[in-house]
């Protein structure tokens, strides 16, 4: 595998970790299968944290690939960015906590922040495929 390579791998892990968050809420809203719940969204974080560490060595070895494209798919593509950079930035602590109160077994701790983080996380997740596919993909 080469550092060309990587940006496929992160947007599998982006798009994995999109699955395992919508499975984990999916055991525990229909299921209330709790330890279920636990072990897949335990599997979304450590998908998350391969898909950072991924994305560091790519940008340190590689840098940042400009935008292809013109016209009005350019203010399309930074109007899925933006927020997707932003937010990525916000949720690492909130996804810390929600997971460290979930494994106290803290559960209304656990739940207010996962009513927030989860679709975040789940948005930058599979925003980062996207943008993936537009960078890379489309032209």
């Amino acid at each position: 595998m080469s550092y060309a390579d990587l940006p496929a791998l992160n947007a599998s892990l982006n798009a994995t970790s999109a699955v395992l968050l919508t499975v984990g809420w999916w055991l525990m809203h229909s299921r209330r299968r709790i330890r279920a719940h636990k072990y897949v969204m335990i599997a979304a974080c450590v998908t998350s944290s391969l898909f950072l560490t991924s994305y560091v060595i790519y940008h340190a070895k590689i840098g940042s690939k400009p935008f292809p494209g013109a016209g009005a798919m350019r203010y399309v593509y930074f109007s899925i960015l933006i927020p997707h950079v932003l937010l990525a930035v916000v949720i690492l602590p909130f996804q810390v906590l929600t997971l460290m109160a979930g494994l106290r077994r803290q559960d209304k701790k656990h739940h207010k922040l996962a009513d927030w983080t989860l679709p975040v996380w789940w948005f930058v997740s599979v925003t980062g495929v996207i943008v993936y596919l537009m960078l890379y993909r489309m032209y």
